[in-house]
């Protein structure tokens, strides 16, 4: 016995002093001022700091246009006239705004009416409490298919599922949020970011191999057994890290505001079942509408997955209706709508609780856009790729210091796409130099950009998440989403990146035609 009690104090004090420092985390970050206001101070601090920059001649080659990058002065008249002109434009284009607003128009109904609540009760009739963690981060990665779909419905789903289950709410939010955003680069399925990024990637080996040609799946094999790694990893921080933490915790929310998950009636059967069927109805009918060759919603190629693709293009307004349409069924059938108005009452009531996340993707996008045209960003980026470049390191090293080089860009710049778009004129070609190929240098790129995502409050949908968690803990802030978020980020960093060298050293395929060695 004093052995083991002399075996648990380490143990027990590594614990203490971890739950330290994210309880030190969250009472910072929690200082931090509200996130609108935070992208307001940022906003102002882009327009200062560009105007301090424009002068300076910087040496480095913009990727995009072959000169000299030059910082943009945000406080010319000139500037400041179009921020002024473009400000509604600017709001109104956030992407992330009309994806969130449209896909809960119809998820809305759905919770409205009770189909989401039906839907649960169900699984959770047969699924054990103690597999929720694994099943929920599979839905999550797994939700990637559907682009940004995983934010704006698996992700407060996770709280849902959790509280109904008698867990915390918030360890459940935190699960979804690691597998949709911090493992974003894991999935067993193919979607539309798989040929952007191969296009970007393709188009940066060209500049010195301009008959070298990307497979759009070249990271297709690495990317799925990289979803086993994410689920092992979110299952183990939840269950033994997280939601231990979180014990404390008080769920102060509104209860009017929380899913209750009772069992289900004879009349919740008849509307579930009701339900599914129009949801596998409306699966069939796009099945249909997809599978020939000349397809209206196939690329011009006939290829569905490309981004190009309609069908990926549609992705929310699909959610919209594969949520509107069973939980009108489900509504009808079970009892709980009486007519139209309940219908529109059930939109109208998501609308409402989003108020406060539109106020903050006002400022986001104000303060986005600036720092996008301030070409601050692209500065940063080519500065510490071209002292990447400068150390010689070799090969594995390397891969490894374009991971967390890509990790930390993230912290500032969100869209996987648009860090692409400027990394990989620099990082391709660099590595292509080195003997390294544009699949492996894509792989890195993927890890680094997806294991950061979720502690950044400049992710886009940062504040999403927030809002999601004030409906449980009201006092809920950046700092708390933060610490909860930052063991996922830490591990996932040093475990996929550990995984990528492991993966590249048995030579394992990354995916098809995807070589690790150029030429």
């Amino acid at each position: 016995m004093g052995t083991e009690s002399t075996k648990r104090k380490p143990e027990a004090k590594n614990e203490r002093l971890l739950d330290r420092a994210l309880n030190w985390i969250e009472v910072v970050g929690n200082k931090l001022p509200d996130p609108a206001v935070l992208f307001l101070i940022l906003l102002i601090a882009v327009w200062v700091l560009s105007a301090l920059l424009a002068p300076v001649a910087f040496t480095e080659l913009d990727p995009r246009t072959g000169e000299p990058i030059k910082v943009e002065n945000q406080l010319t008249g000139t500037s400041l006239a179009s921020f002024m002109a473009n400000m509604v434009k600017t709001f109104t284009g956030f992407h992330p705004l009309g994806v969130v607003l449209v896909a809960l128009l119809g998820v809305g109904v759905a919770e409205s009416t009770g189909f989401i609540n039906a839907v649960l009760k169900y699984l959770l009739g047969f699924t054990p409490k103690s597999l929720l963690t694994p099943m929920l981060i599979l839905v999550a990665i797994v939700s990637h298919t559907a682009t940004d779909a995983g934010y704006v419905l698996v992700i407060p789903l996770g709280g849902v599922i959790f509280y109904a289950a008698g867990r915390h709410p918030l360890a459940g939010i935190a699960a979804a949020f690691a597998g949709v955003s911090g493992g974003f680069s894991a999935n067993f399925i193919p979607s539309g970011i798989d040929p952007l990024l191969q296009g970007l990637t393709q188009a940066g080996a060209q500049i010195i191999d301009p008959a070298r040609v990307v497979n759009p799946l070249c990271n297709w094999l690495f990317t799925s057994v990289s979803s086993i790694l994410v689920i092992v990893v979110g299952w183990y921080l939840t269950d033994r890290v997280i939601e231990p933490r979180l014990a404390n915790t008080e769920i102060d929310g509104d209860p009017s505001e929380m899913p209750k998950m009772e069992e289900l009636t004879a009349a919740d059967r008849r509307g579930l079942f009701a339900g599914l069927a129009a949801m596998f109805i409306c699966v069939v009918l796009l099945a249909v509408a997809v599978w020939p060759e000349g397809s209206a919603l196939r690329a011009p190629d006939g290829k569905l997955t490309a981004f190009q693709a309609p069908l990926m293009q549609s992705i929310v307004p699909l959610i919209f209706l594969f949520f509107l349409i069973p939980g009108i069924v489900y509504g009808y059938v079970s009892g709980s709508v009486k007519n139209h108005r309940d219908i529109i009452k059930g939109m109208s009531h998501a609308m409402s609780t989003m108020g406060y996340y539109i106020v903050m993707a006002f400022f986001a996008a104000l303060f986005i856009a600036a720092f996008s045209s301030s070409n601050i960003g692209v500065l940063l980026a080519i500065k510490g790729a071209n002292f990447l470049q400068g150390l010689g390191m070799p090969g594995q090293v390397t891969i490894v210091g374009i991971i967390f080089l890509s990790a930390g860009v993230n912290l500032l710049v969100g869209s996987a796409s648009a860090k692409w778009a400027l990394l990989a004129p620099i990082f391709v070609p660099m590595l292509m130099q080195l003997g390294l190929s544009p699949e492996l240098t894509q792989a890195a790129y993927r890890v680094g950009d997806s294991t950061t995502n979720i502690i950044t409050p400049l992710m886009p949908y940062f504040p999403l998440v927030v809002v999601f968690c004030q409906r449980y803990v009201k006092k809920t802030g950046i700092g708390t989403v933060v610490s909860l978020m930052l063991p996922y980020s830490v591990v996932l960093l040093v475990t996929w990146t550990a995984f990528l060298v492991a993966y590249w050293l048995l030579g394992i395929p990354l995916g098809l035609q995807a070589p690790y060695v150029y030429p």
